[in-house]
């Protein structure tokens, strides 16, 4: 589990982090977004023991990041956005000199696990300075799972994969989420929203949302969304719709259906269809909407971002 309270981090005037309070438990895969120059990376570096905070405390894996650093790292797999190999190494080799440096038992056997777990077996003999992007960024995962991590903390893990490599690193990350913390960090908004439990929103070194993302499309949308799509002409449908007393903020898309709002607790889904049905529409379509996680963090990084 990872345990922050009061994480600070100042470089000379400038503060990277601010206060920063949170917490990712074991079995939970925790989804860290913000916009660049936010205090994502710097947050991973302090805790995976790279630098030192100016002031609070980071608990990883039970232990204190700073007062009981070398306890915390062996507990510990992380996946920097820039991955540190050795380009004239063989992959195999590679892992099997890492194993050694953690002092893993049966270190040879572990490596070939954990090429299997990445779809590297294939790879095992050939240089890492031969790779593509995609296949380096599964040996810095394969580095990263080698000593059975209880927390993994991954900075943008599918950077620079092709889609299906992508999908193949996701359900590997699942599975590993389903024993062990994650905490990971990416720019991809719809990764996070089917990926992660909860998603922490930082801007301007600050936390500015932490929840599931249904939570903050509840909190923040303060309403329910509803679209209605007809067949043939939709002329004078907007009227209809808003004819329905409790309608609020009606418009038509660009593909001819059309979206309306209506206050959370009071659900006028039912009146608004038989009012459609009544003037002789013909409806094909009408399913509720959900505040996207594009439009959460948009909300929260370029509003004012004070919920």
């Amino acid at each position: 589990m990872i345990k922050v309270s009061g994480l600070t981090k100042d470089y000379g005037s400038r503060r990277a982090i601010d206060n920063l309070t949170f917490n990712a438990q074991q079995g939970e895969i925790v989804g860290f977004l913000g916009p660049n120059g936010a205090g994502k990376t710097t947050t991973m570096r302090i805790l995976t023991g790279y630098m030192p905070p100016t002031d609070g405390e980071a608990i990883v894996a039970g232990y204190d990041i700073v007062e009981e650093s070398l306890e915390a790292r062996k507990r510990i797999g992380y996946l920097p956005e820039s991955v540190p190999l050795y380009q004239d190494m063989v992959v195999w080799d590679y892992l099997q000199y890492m194993g050694e440096l953690r002092r893993i038992p049966n270190a040879g056997e572990r490596v070939e696990e954990v090429l299997e777990m990445v779809g590297l077996i294939d790879r095992a003999e050939g240089y890492i300075g031969n790779l593509s992007k995609g296949m380096k960024q599964r040996v810095g995962l394969a580095q990263a799972l080698l000593h059975h991590p209880e927390v993994l903390i991954l900075d943008e893990p599918t950077i620079g994969l092709d889609p299906s490599q992508v999908v193949e690193v996701r359900e590997l990350i699942r599975e590993i989420g389903k024993e062990r913390t994650v905490l990971l960090s990416t720019h991809l908004l719809n990764e996070a929203q089917n990926l992660c439990d909860r998603v922490l929103i930082i801007n301007k070194g600050k936390i500015v949302a932490e929840d599931t993302t249904e939570n903050l499309q509840s909190s923040l949308l303060g309403a329910e969304r509803a679209l209605v799509r007809v067949g043939g002409e939709n002329d004078g449908l907007v009227e209809t719709i808003k004819s329905v007393k409790g309608v609020r903020k009606v418009k038509v898309n660009d593909d001819g259906a059309v979206e309306f709002e209506f206050a959370s607790g009071k659900d006028l889904r039912a009146e608004v269809a038989k009012a459609v049905v009544t003037n002789n529409y013909e409806l094909i379509e009408f399913r509720s909407l959900g505040m996207s996680l594009e439009e959460i963090f948009l909300e929260l990084t370029h509003g004012e971002g004070k919920r």
